[in-house]
C-alpha cells in the first residue's frame, strides 16, 4: 500500500539512495525501520528493500520508495532522512520529532512518552 508522505527525504538523501539502487538490480526503494536496542532503547535500521510485505507501508518521498513497517511507521512520522559528508565521515542523519533523547555515542534514541508500546 501507498500512503502519502510522512516522512521526507532531502536532496542530498535522494542522491545518495539513487546511487545505491542503481547498484543493486534487485533494489526497489529504502527500507527504515525502528528496534528495540541500544542504550537508549531504540535504533534505527536502514537497508535495501528488495521486496513489499503485508505489514509494510510504501511512502514516496522525493520520487524515491521508502518501505516502512507498520509498527516503525508511528516512531518516524515526521521524520526528514539528510545524507551528510563530515570530513571522511559520511551516513544518513534523522531529524525525528518523536524523539526525546539520543545517547551519547548516537546509535539509538528514546521516544516521546506516550509513543512507546
Amino acid at each position: 500500500m501507498t500512503t502519502e508522505a510522512t516522512m521526507n527525504l532531502t536532496d542530498s538523501a535522494k542522491q545518495h539512495i539513487e546511487k545505491v539502487l542503481a547498484k543493486d538490480e534487485n533494489g526497489i526503494g529504502l527500507r527504515i525501520g525502528v528496534k528495540t536496542t541500544g542504550c537508549s532503547g531504540y535504533q534505527y535500521i536502514i537497508e535495501t528493500a528488495k521486496e513489499v510485505n503485508a505489514e509494510d507501508k510504501t511512502i514516496v518521498s522525493n520520487g524515491i520508495n521508502i518501505i516502512i513497517d507498520e509498527q516503525s511507521l508511528r516512531y518516524l512520522a515526521g521524520t526528514e532522512l539528510d545524507f551528510t559528508r563530515e570530513g571522511l565521515n559520511s551516513g544518513f542523519k534523522f531529524k525525528n520529532p518523536n524523539v526525546e533523547e539520543s545517547c551519547g555515542c548516537g546509535e539509538s534514541f528514546s521516544l516521546k512518552e506516550g509513543l512507546e508500546k
